[in-house]
């Protein structure tokens, strides 16, 4: 239908002439019989329309025509081919005018040969096909622009969602880089306290040894020396080696080396019963208060230590607060479901000691457990105190941690493993009867690796009255054994072929429940408990008058196992 031609010529047989002619080239005709036919074949599609120029005064009249034209798709340029009549003379202006309106004109004069009405037909058929070709052309492109439309949105909509993702991701990321980078941080600040733990420890050990020499030796210059300006002298010196072992203990308990003595503690008890040293400790200047918790508080751990230590961030805390200030300690429990950093999961028993001083910069948090760091000024601390704070709650079980801000006071927190308060209550032991002291000729086997140590050992059990012999590792001192059964051993824990627990167990093995001192600065306690018949503990540095004690003590235990083993 669109590539028809429309015939307009009204009047005579120009109609038919001009079908005939058009039909002998294979042109498709249709001759519209009014201007409204014409118009409405217009609408639905023709390739040109072919008109008398006596029919257009009628056909633009009411100005349809003119109006489809005008309101045409921009591919669309409509060919009219107009059959004039030849005229002497130029047009009338109005004639021209009705000739321009109609746009894309050709014009014919009449007459005409066929040849030429075809020709031009033929052109206006082509020219409307191009036409078509434009439209087809730009229908493609707009669907071409549709689907780019389409695909572009789509993009937009993938990008936009890999870009969340993206940013999903990116974010995951930075949180388990900051977690990696916190974990990491926690690792490299536990293996530095870790190994400054075994420099100290290993320091500590050896320091205390030579303590203990000076110790023991002193006495024994007080005891041989008959002037008596000498004793006062010995006193000194005495006095300061109690100092130096009070360090080396701070030392050995923040390498969470110490022998401690756990047992079942009631901590608001014994928080009550050092108010009266705590106020003291702080200086008049500082208002003590104790916040205790309501419920039972009770932790296996070494009372004596734990004291110290409540001592020692109290002291930190008066020098926090020169010009005075609030100390406050508070007690609580709380439950660990593991979520918590460095606590595992379960029961706790908090305790925290929170002063209002200057606080201590931020800088400087990581660093003061470490042993010997200090901000005071030099000869006004040792730099201890915090570190025994912090290897007396590891080696406790616990975990220990700070928190401060400058200007307004450091907190520091210790968290104990609960424990219920009656499932380590101790019986208190029955009291037995005075029996006589066993003769002083028994024979005690001294096994300490240290020659000096080992030397003073045996000569202030040799004064004392008894048989001594000696060995200088765990080897030798089961040789000893095996050759002539002791009656009592004196067995150092860290010696270079075995501990002192494991020279205990093969003894026994080899000669049954001999009653054996472990004589120790630190000595692991787990090992200690797992032996049979636990051993009693001297503690170095020692003087002559616990030697004694020690010693006496374990004859007596050994002589009442006996009595009872008789009388059964």
């Amino acid at each position: 239908m669109e590539m028809r031609l429309l015939i307009h010529a009204p009047r005579g047989r120009d109609a038919t002439v001009v079908q005939t002619v058009l039909r002998t080239q294979g042109l498709v005709t249709h001759v519209c019989e009014s201007p409204a036919d014409l118009l409405k074949c217009m609408e639905e599609g023709a390739a040109a329309a072919i008109v008398t120029e006596e029919a257009l005064p009628e056909l633009l009249e009411g100005r349809r025509l003119l109006h489809w034209l005008a309101a045409q798709a921009p591919w669309s340029d409509f060919p009219f081919v107009v059959l004039a009549s030849r005229r002497q003379g130029r047009r009338a202006a109005g004639d021209f005018q009705s000739l321009h309106s109609l746009g894309n004109l050709i014009l014919l004069e009449r007459p005409l040969n066929a040849e030429t009405l075809a020709s031009a037909a033929e052109a206006a058929v082509r020219a409307r096909k191009r036409q078509y070709a434009g439209r087809q052309h730009l229908d493609e492109l707009g669907r071409i622009r549709s689907e780019l439309e389409r695909l572009n949105a789509g993009l937009e909509q993938r990008i936009e969602a890999r870009t969340r993702e993206l940013a999903s991701a990116n974010d995951r990321l930075m949180k388990e880089i900051a977690e990696r980078e916190r974990a990491q941080a926690q690792l490299t600040q536990s293996q530095k306290m870790e190994a400054i733990g075994r420099l100290t420890g290993g320091i500590a050990h050896d320091f205390n040894n030579l303590l203990h020499v000076i110790n023991m030796n002193l006495e024994l210059v007080s005891l041989y020396a008959k002037d008596e300006k000498v004793k006062p002298v010995v006193e000194r010196a005495k006095s300061a080696a109690r100092r130096g072992s009070r360090l080396t203990g701070q030392l050995l308990s923040f390498a969470r080396s110490q022998s401690l003595m756990p047992k079942l503690t009631h901590v608001n008890e014994l928080l009550l019963g050092m108010k009266d040293l705590l106020e003291i400790s702080a200086g008049s200047l500082v208002e003590v208060e104790l916040d205790l918790c309501d419920e039972p508080a009770a932790v296996v751990l070494d009372p004596s230590q734990m004291e110290m230590a409540i001592l020692n961030l109290a002291v930190n805390s008066r020098d926090a607060m020169p010009d005075g200030g609030k100390l406050t300690i508070r007690t609580s429990t709380t439950r660990s479901h593991g979520d918590d950093e460095g606590v595992p999961q379960g029961d706790y028993v908090v305790i925290v000691v929170a002063d209002t001083g200057a606080g201590i910069p931020p800088q400087l948090l990581t660093k003061v457990f470490d042993p010997f760091f200090t901000t005071k000024p030099v000869g006004q601390g040792t730099g201890l105190g915090l570190s025994q704070v912090y290897g007396f709650t590891r080696q406790s079980g616990g975990v220990a941690r700070v928190r401060s801000e400058v200007g307004k006071g450091t907190t520091v927190e210790m968290l104990f493993p609960a424990t219920a308060a009656a499932s380590h209550e101790e019986a208190a032991p029955a009291h037995s009867p005075a029996v006589p002291g066993m003769d002083r000729s028994c024979h005690i086997l001294v096994v300490e690796d240290d020659p000096d140590v080992r030397r003073v050992i045996v000569e202030c059990l040799s004064l004392i009255g008894y048989q001594v012999t000696e060995a200088g590792n765990g080897t030798e001192g089961l040789e000893a054994v095996a050759s002539a059964k002791p009656d009592l051993l004196l067995v150092d824990y860290a010696m270079p072929d075995m501990t002192g627990a494991e020279m205990i167990a093969r003894a026994r093995e080899l000669v049954g429940d001999v009653p054996v001192i472990l004589a120790t600065g630190y000595a692991d306690m787990a090992a200690v408990e797992r032996l049979a018949g636990k051993p009693r503990i001297l503690r170095k540095p020692f003087d002559i008058a616990a030697l004694g004690d020690a010693v006496n003590q374990a004859f007596d235990t050994a002589r009442d196992k006996a009595l009872v083993a008789g009388g059964d």
